[in-house]
């Protein structure tokens, strides 16, 4: 019996105490809530109100400004190819030459015939001359000067006929040595010593002058008004990038808009051209190919990574002066390089999150986290 009192003696000193401690952390937590949500920790911006470049992206290829295709003038057998593939070359530089004993032999043989018909020439001459003076002293008949004379008129065409025989062997013997048209890029060798070529068949090298360098691009239709009144200003500049490569980009001038839309596919075809100084552009090359259409005046300009996406479209969550967040709805026209462009919604100096949105509700309140160039600065 005594042990029983003991032992609910025990229980009810821990009831007690279970109970006290009990409500000593109901307590604290009321206390926790009567003090509130702490504030959650975000990183902000400011809203800058600036005039943008309207941007339309294309992708484009490059197209060498002038392209050769070195054929053959005459038939022949390659002799030597003393160019090195992939070089720079003159107007004027040796690319090929072709075997020329043929082309020699034609012309030994044409200056042979135009000697044979100068010496008849010079013989009819002298016969004119001669049964002239016989006519005058009666020897000779009338009838017979006029056959001297027409000989020596055949003479004459027989000369020129063999001067021209001359001159098309020497020049098909220049077409022995095969020049640069242009100054250009030769590409691979197509042929080498020994191989026979075709007169204006076979292909033996081609060049490509990349200094000017067009971009061909094509533009949707629904661009063309502004296109066609940005030419009329002025200048069309373009930004010419190797895939997504923003650090070197290439400043190009839109030049050509074709006469006629392409009724397949919707699009106008463009070129821009550009000096191509350093080369960094080649021939059939995939080139990004951003013009400047117009402009945006007084645009907000803020951080990418401020738009938010929801339901009814793009949003930023906008501090209020009492640390308070406002959700509002802007309009979104172009986001590129980090930034993005507002045309309603915003006003210069307004602070919108960049950071900590997931852990934001409609009732929180913020505090905002120090920009490293502040803590920086700060040091």
């Amino acid at each position: 019996m005594r042990k029983a009192i003991m032992l609910l003696a025990i229980a009810l000193v821990a009831g007690t105490g279970i109970y006290y401690r009990t409500a000593g952390d109901a307590g604290k937590t009321d206390k926790k809530t009567a003090k509130g949500t702490p504030p959650v920790p975000v990183k902000v911006a400011q809203v800058e109100i600036r005039d943008m470049p309207e941007w339309l992206d294309v992708v484009g290829r490059g197209i060498a400004s002038e392209s050769v295709v070195i054929k053959s003038r005459i038939d022949g057998q390659v002799a030597a190819v003393p160019f090195t593939e992939g070089q720079h070359v003159r107007r004027g530089d040796v690319l090929i030459r072709l075997d020329p004993a043929d082309m020699q032999a034609k012309l030994r043989q044409a200056e042979a015939n135009l000697a044979r018909s100068q010496a008849q020439l010079a013989k009819a001459q002298a016969d004119v001359g001669r049964y002239t003076a016989l006519r005058q002293s009666g020897f000779v008949s009338e009838e017979k000067v006029s056959d001297i004379r027409t000989v020596l008129q055949a003479a004459e065409a027989a000369t020129l006929a063999d001067k021209a025989a001359v001159d098309l062997a020497r020049l098909q013997l220049g077409y022995a040595t095969l020049r640069a048209p242009t100054d250009g890029i030769v590409g691979a060798k197509l042929v080498f010593p020994g191989s026979s070529v075709k007169i204006n068949e076979t292909t033996l090298a081609v060049i490509n002058r990349v200094q000017p360098m067009h971009i061909g691009f094509a533009v949707p239709e629904k661009h063309l008004p502004r296109l066609r009144a940005a030419l009329a200003r002025g200048k069309l500049p373009a930004q010419v990038t190797v895939g997504n490569d923003s650090r070197n980009v290439t400043e190009a001038t839109v030049n050509f808009i074709d006469n006629a839309v392409d009724a397949g596919t919707g699009t106008i075809q463009l070129k821009a051209s550009t000096p191509n100084d350093k080369e960094r552009l080649s021939p059939g090359q995939f080139l990004s190919v951003r013009i400047a259409l117009d402009q945006w005046h007084s645009a907000a300009t803020l951080p990418a990574e401020a738009i938010q996406q929801g339901p009814h479209g793009a949003f930023v969550l906008v501090v209020k002066p009492d640390k308070g967040i406002e959700q509002r709805k802007v309009t979104l026209v172009d986001s590129r390089e980090g930034t993005a462009i507002v045309t309603q919604g915003l006003q210069g100096g307004e602070t919108v999150v960049t950071d900590g949105h997931l852990r934001l509700t409609p009732k929180s309140k913020v505090s905002i986290k120090p920009s490293p160039e502040s803590v920086r600065g700060s040091k």
